[in-house]
Formats: structure tokens, sequence, C-alpha cells
């Protein structure tokens, strides 16, 4: 049972992962044709675009996402809540193609990068006995608005202007999230972690890496192989949602509703090997036109999602331990944050060539094959490294 701290950090996290989603793809996807039909830019112009403000985003996150752990948490989720709003206020008023850079580099860093930080390393930091159960149930904030928010947005854009949505949600986040942090983690200190009975401590001491050692760990970069083709997939998939439903003649809802499989499969993560789903996902992408095949499509990428959103926190702090834990999740989450602008970019540059997406799905499927493989031969050797 998760005690009444714990269940305040875990609350912050759920919290937390639900506001990321304004800068996840899935939701900025949602505006992809608002944006494009107001600025008259092409599929590849955005996706460029979007590429290289994830790609610049991915990069500044390395240096800022490490200072979570020279400063209080209340401190820096105060700048992290501060930096969403500007963001989303900033975004609503987007009217030139420059400006759509900052827009999208803007809630790419402070969204997706600097917001989901926050919660996952929190979470990660806090708990020991019970991290995997403890960031399962706080992503299930990300799931909740990945469930809600697409067919709500897609909704409200009938009869409202997209600038005036993002006017209100800033106006949501320095409301809501200021309360949320201060509440639930004002008091939050290392020293004040869950209680582990004596006999449930580990006998030996896991080595605690710092991002340096890290770097040059082979294994660092095989289990990244394997994280980073949910987000790159993923994204590309929902930045490119309307082409999507054009090649297969799908009706404008049928991906807004699917997201709601998304959600669902999300939360039901009963594969063992992550990226099992997203290998069969593509396979479907490939084979079927069927409106229905969507609702397994985005089920199947919810289900790798659920696994990789718990799997990318827990296993570098059961690996490398905690105590360099933000430096390390920093620079995991700004290669995540790469990886959906390679995506972006990989996705707009295929269907420049005139990709099919049966034929984007085969090229997708072939690097999760081989990553899958790679991690496979390497499994004997995940173990942490103890004094």
């Amino acid at each position: 049972m998760f005690k009444s701290l714990s269940l305040k950090v875990i609350l912050f996290g759920f919290i937390f992962t639900f506001f990321s989603s304004f800068g996840q793809s899935f939701f900025l996807g949602l505006f992809n044709s608002s944006i494009r039909d107001e600025l008259s830019i092409t599929h590849g112009q955005f996706g460029s675009i979007y590429a290289s403000a994830t790609l610049l985003s991915s990069f500044i996150l390395v240096w800022i996402g490490k200072k979570i752990d020279d400063v209080n948490i209340i401190k820096f989720s105060s700048y992290v809540i501060i930096f969403l709003s500007i963001s989303c206020f900033l975004f609503s008023k987007i009217s030139s193609v420059i400006f759509l850079f900052i827009g999208i580099f803007l809630m790419r860093l402070a969204g997706q990068g600097l917001t989901t930080h926050c919660a996952t390393t929190t979470i990660s930091r806090y708990f020991d006995k019970n991290r995997g159960r403890a960031l399962s149930t706080g992503w299930l904030g990300l799931s909740l608005a990945e469930f809600i928010l697409p067919i709500l947005i897609v909704f409200l854009l009938t009869f409202i202007e997209w600038r005036d949505i993002w006017l209100s949600i800033s106006i949501l986040v320095i409301i809501i999230l200021p309360i949320t942090a201060y509440s639930l983690v004002r008091d939050l200190k290392l020293d004040t972690r869950e209680d582990v009975p004596d006999e449930k401590k580990p006998l030996k001491e896991i080595k605690q890496w710092k991002r340096i050692e890290a770097l040059k760990d082979y294994r660092f970069y095989i289990i990244c192989l394997n994280m980073l083709a949910m987000p790159w997939i993923a994204t590309g998939s929902f930045v490119y949602q309307s082409f999507i439903s054009a090649s297969k003649e799908w009706g404008p809802y049928v991906i807004a509703q699917s997201f709601m499989s998304y959600s669902i499969f999300s939360v039901i993560t009963l594969f063992i090997y992550m990226n099992i789903p997203l290998f069969f996902s593509t396979i479907i992408l490939f084979y079927f036109d069927s409106y229905v095949s969507s609702f397994f499509f985005f089920g199947l990428i919810g289900i790798t999602n659920g696994l990789a959103n718990v799997l990318g926190s827990s296993t570098w702090a059961e690996i490398y331990g905690v105590k360099y834990i933000g430096s390390i999740k920093a620079l995991t989450t700004a290669l995540m944050v790469f990886s959906t602008a390679f995506g972006t970019a990989l996705f707009g540059v295929l269907i420049d060539l005139s990709f099919t997406i049966e034929q984007i799905a085969i090229v997708s499927g072939i690097y999760i094959f081989l990553s899958i493989i790679l991690l496979y031969s390497v499994k004997s050797k995940l173990n942490p490294h103890y004094l």
C-alpha cells in the first residue's frame, strides 16, 4: 500500500503527465490541418519545421533537465509551470512560419520535455521498492489525456477558433499546476522516501552511475535503440494522422476515436517484450485498409506506449541507480524528443518521395525487428552492477 506522502508524489506525477500532453505529438498533431491552412504550408513543410524545432528542444533539454538534481523539486516545478503557461500563450499567437518554429520548440521543450521530466524523475527518485508500480500509476495521467483530449479537441475545433483553445490551456496551466505542486511536493526531500523494512532492503548496494559513465556503457545504446522505436514511429503517425486518414480513406473522426483505443491499451500492458505490439501495428498498417484497423493500429501502439512509459523511467534507475538519475534521464528524455524529430522528418521525407503509408510501415517494421534482435542478444547482461 502507498502511504500518504507516496500518494501525493504519485498524484503529482499523474497531474503533471496529464498536462505534458499539450506538448506531445498526439495533441499538437490535432492542430496540423488548422495551422497548415492558415499559414498555407504543405505536409512536408510542416513536418520539417516540427522536426527541426523538436530537435533543438532535445539539445536544450540535456542541459536544463540535469538541473533537477541540483534544486528543490518545488522550485524546479515552478519554473516548468511558468514556462509551460507562457509557451501555450505564445502558441496561440502563431502568425508566420518563424513563429510556428518558435511555438513548436517551446511546446516540445516545456510540455513533452520538462513537464514529463519533472514528473517521472520525481517518482523515480522517491520510490525504490514500488518504483515500477508508482510510475505506472503516474503515467495514467497521460493515458487519461490521450483518451479524452483528441475527440474533445476535434469537437471543439468545429465551433471554437484554435487560437482560443490554446489561450484557455495557458490559463488552466497557470491556475491548476501551481496548486498541484504546492499542495503535493512542497516538503518533499530525499530523506522522506518510502519506508522499506530492513529485511526487504537489497543486500548489495547498486553502483550509482554518472551520466558520463552511462555513455560509456554499450548497454545504454542497445536499450536506447529499443526505447526510441516507439517515439519516432508513433510521432510520425500522430503528426501525419491526416495523411494516414486520407490514404486509408477514413473519416475525420476515426483517428480521434482511435486514440481512445490507444489510451486504453496503454494501460493494459500485457506483453513481455516492449516493441512486439509496435511491430504488429506496422503489419496492420501495411495489410489492412478498413477503418476498424485504425483502432487495432493505435491500440497496439498504446500497449507499447504503456510499457515504454514505465520502462523508460524505471530501467535507467534500476541499472544506473537514482543518485544521478536526473542528469541521465535528461539525456534519455532528450534522445526521446530527438527520436520524435527524426520520426517526423523521416515520415515527411518519405511522403514527399511518394512513399505510400504501407511502404513507410515496412521501413518502421524493419527497424523494430532489428532492435528487438539486438536487445535479445544482450538480455542476460542487463542486471545492475553492485558494489
